[in-house]
């Protein structure tokens, strides 16, 4: 039976996997996205965001937990300065996962996992989506400007059209 065994061991020993995540953990920090396999990044995941949460409370305890961890003086002095200030707001979800393809050695799932507030082009789009507001289909002034003038233009227009039909029909077969 498999009773809670839901920890992805990634092939490695308890001491090897915990140096791999702390120092996965640190480059994705001062790096803001990293290129990894999709296992390792959803282990990663359940690790980061926490000590990111941490972050958000600037103590010399909390600071002391998330050195425990990381094992990196730059990688706690960035968390603390910059990243702790652009999630303030965020409840949680401080990292995204994108699937790239698979591996071409060996086939593995390929991904990157990066901070969400530091991606350029996602912030791009949330922007340019926050900054135009959804309203209601409707024509513009200028449309219904034109639209009262073009009904009677059509008129005129309709019978030298119907007229012209014809012919217009007879000059496409010529052409074939």
């Amino acid at each position: 039976m498999r009773h809670n065994k839901k920890f992805n061991h990634l092939g490695r020993t308890n001491t090897h996997r915990n140096a791999m995540l702390s120092n996965m953990c640190a480059s994705l920090i001062l790096h803001k996205r990293i290129f990894t396999t999709v296992a390792k990044a959803k282990a990663l995941k359940k690790v980061v965001e926490p000590i990111i949460t941490k972050s958000k409370e600037d103590t010399t305890h909390s600071r002391r937990l998330v050195f425990q961890e990381l094992q990196s003086k730059t990688a706690v002095t960035e968390l603390f300065q910059n990243i702790s200030q652009k999630v303030a707001d965020r409840p949680g979800g401080y990292t995204r996962i994108i699937k790239t393809g698979n591996r071409l050695g060996d086939n593995a799932a390929m991904c990157f996992i990066e901070l969400v507030d530091y991606n350029d082009n996602m912030a791009k789009e949330t922007s340019k989506a926050a900054a135009k507001p959804k309203t209601r289909r409707s024509r513009k002034k200028a449309d219904a400007d034109t639209t009262e003038a073009a009904p009677a233009a059509e008129v005129k227009e309709k019978a030298p059209k119907a007229a012209k039909a014809p012919k217009a029909e007879s000059e496409d077969k010529t052409e074939e």
